[in-house]
């Protein structure tokens, strides 16, 4: 009975797969909207900064005051 849980699960994350990447097709297209205005590009440092860098931080920065947070509730339980 589990393989064919599996089987159907498999068939089902193929097929909503496929279908949206079918649906995305448009999204490919190589003319432009009416309207359209595209702005500068961005460059390599500036991509990373904002797609790898700024999320790291923005994690050590949560991490940081949930841990800081945890810690002050530890010390008033234990006075």
């Amino acid at each position: 009975m589990d393989k064919k849980n599996a089987l159907r699960a498999g068939v089902l994350t193929a097929g909503t797969t496929l279908m949206m990447l079918l649906m995305s097709s448009p999204a490919l297209a190589l003319n432009r909207d009416d309207g359209d205005d595209p702005g500068p590009g961005l460059s390599v440092m500036e991509t990373l900064g904002l797609y790898v860098a700024a999320p790291i931080v923005l994690f050590l920065v949560i991490a940081g005051l949930v841990m800081v947070g945890d810690k002050s509730r530890k010390q008033q339980k234990q006075s």
